[in-house]
């Protein structure tokens, strides 16, 4: 689809359309609960090309606790020490979960590599090592999703400017983020050369084009959808019970309790 000039989705369809969405997703978080399945879902591309909202609309609707967000923080001295990929490994989910990675163990395939947070024999283990990981991560039932979310950089550069100027988006630009603009051709020869090496027939790469974010979030979550063989299992039988009557319980007066103020009030 790149390079096509596509149509802008009107909001409600593509609000009903995400709604439906949603619905199968719920359906697809009991299979996994009740089948103890065990499902990751990275989420990989260039900075603003729609990642977090993305996993927004994915989560929206889905249960914290079955359904959880990985999105590590720089890693500490200790961690620096270890083997590359352990951190991310007790994140992994365990039978009955689905983990979301908002940007995972190829952070080292990016912006470490191109901003020098790793050596070049770093780097190139991690090319070498990582198809051996995703095998036996999916040899052993993992059903783990790559997704690659492709912007454009006059795109880019408009929903940078966006969120330099909005107070609520503000905090979603950093230094290296902005970076990136000055590094975007190194960036694209490292995205190719991570490509070139970790697109595996047993771990695929999956490109989500996302010039356009509401196209972007349906295409790339009804491709997940139709990924995982899920079926529809039914909630267990549940009856809303009778009230019981009083048995004279007396709420305690008002006045002992500390309450918020009224805001909506003054509004």
């Amino acid at each position: 689809m790149a390079g096509k000039e596509l149509r802008t989705i009107p909001r409600r369809t593509y609000e009903t359309e995400l709604l439906r969405l949603q619905t199968e997703l719920v359906k697809l978080q009991e299979w996994v609960v009740t089948g103890k399945k065990r499902v990751a879902v990275v989420f990989e591309g260039r900075d603003a090309a729609g990642k977090g909202g993305a996993i927004k609309r994915l989560t929206e609707h889905l249960n914290p606790r079955v359904t959880r967000v990985v999105a590590l923080p720089r890693p500490t001295e200790r961690e620096r020490t270890q083997w590359y990929f352990q951190r991310y490994v007790e994140h992994l989910p365990a039978g009955g979960e689905i983990v979301l990675f908002d940007r995972s163990w190829y952070n080292r395939a990016g912006v470490e590599h191109v901003m020098g947070f790793c050596t070049g024999e770093e780097h190139r283990r991690f090319l070498r090592h990582c198809p051996v990981f995703e095998r036996m991560l999916v040899e052993d039932g993992l059903l783990l999703r790559k997704y690659w979310f492709s912007v454009s950089d006059v795109e880019q550069q408009k929903r940078f400017r966006r969120r330099l100027e909005d107070p609520l988006r503000r905090w979603k630009l950093s230094s290296v983020d902005l970076e990136s603009i000055t590094r975007w051709e190194a960036y694209s020869r490292a995205k190719d050369e991570m490509m070139a090496a970790t697109d595996t027939p047993e771990s695929p790469w999956y490109v989500v084009e996302s010039d356009d974010k509401r196209r972007a979030r349906l295409n790339m979550i009804a491709h997940l959808l139709d990924s995982v063989p899920y079926h529809d299992v039914p909630p267990p039988s549940l009856t809303l019970p009778e009230r019981p009557p009083s048995t004279g319980y007396t709420r305690s007066p008002r006045e002992l309790q500390t309450y918020v103020p009224d805001h909506a009030a003054r509004l």
